[in-house]
């Protein structure tokens, strides 16, 4: 589902990307009543997050992490280069704003902290200017530089932990929007890294580095 109005180009232009339409709509009343700042498009997939955002070309892309029809992480460098993104999530783990400033986003805001801190990402985005919510950062900063355990990427922390959870490679696609064979390259990936193949070697991994809760 999407939707779209004229864009003022005198304004901040902004397209929200979120599948929740209640948030969208609170979303776009919190921007629209902000002066300089305008709501041009709405969408609820990734697909029609990329379509609208090319569409309208709009200063800032507010994008949801989790959202069906693929992944936000590996749509943001297709999309930094169209409107500065500022992603907005439920997702408070410091490895997930690792992944998306590398790979281009200018903002990294959790729901929980939306309002105020969301409107202020957005005008430091279209100044092209990064914004980590501040207690990602903390955590960000206490962090060991290397990232993710043994190289993973935030979206195999992900697969590794439903893995050890005990989801079947179709159980993981479907809570994470990707296909089965999408899946199955992730955990190829996994076991490549880490060494490991079973899926007991991949619990006690998962367990031992704290990526599960006992």
């Amino acid at each position: 589902m999407s939707t779209a109005e004229r864009a003022d180009r005198s304004q901040t232009t902004v397209v929200i990307a979120d599948d929740h339409t209640v948030v969208r709509q609170g979303l776009r009343m919190l921007i629209d009543n902000e002066d300089g700042l305008q709501v041009i498009a709405e969408a609820g997939t990734v697909p029609d997050a990329e379509r609208l955002t090319r569409a309208h070309r709009p200063t800032v892309l507010v994008l949801d992490l989790n959202m069906p029809g693929g992944s936000s992480l590996d749509a943001i460098p297709r999309l930094k280069t169209v409107a500065a993104v500022v992603v907005l999530t439920m997702q408070d783990d410091p490895a997930f704003a690792r992944q998306a400033l590398q790979a281009g986003a200018l903002g990294f805001v959790l729901k929980e902290a939306a309002d105020e801190e969301l409107l202020g990402a957005i005008k430091l985005a279209a100044a092209g200017e990064t914004y980590l919510n501040p207690r990602l950062g903390a955590k960000l900063a206490l962090a060991p530089p290397a990232g993710p355990p043994d190289d993973l990427t935030a979206r195999e922390v992900e697969v590794l932990r439903l893995i050890a959870l005990g989801h079947t490679n179709v159980e993981i696609g479907d809570q994470l929007f990707l296909s089965t064979r999408t899946v199955e390259t992730h955990r190829a990936h996994i076991q490549q890294k880490l060494r490991r193949t079973t899926r007991a070697e991949l619990v006690r991994y998962a367990l031992e580095h704290g990526l599960v809760d006992v």
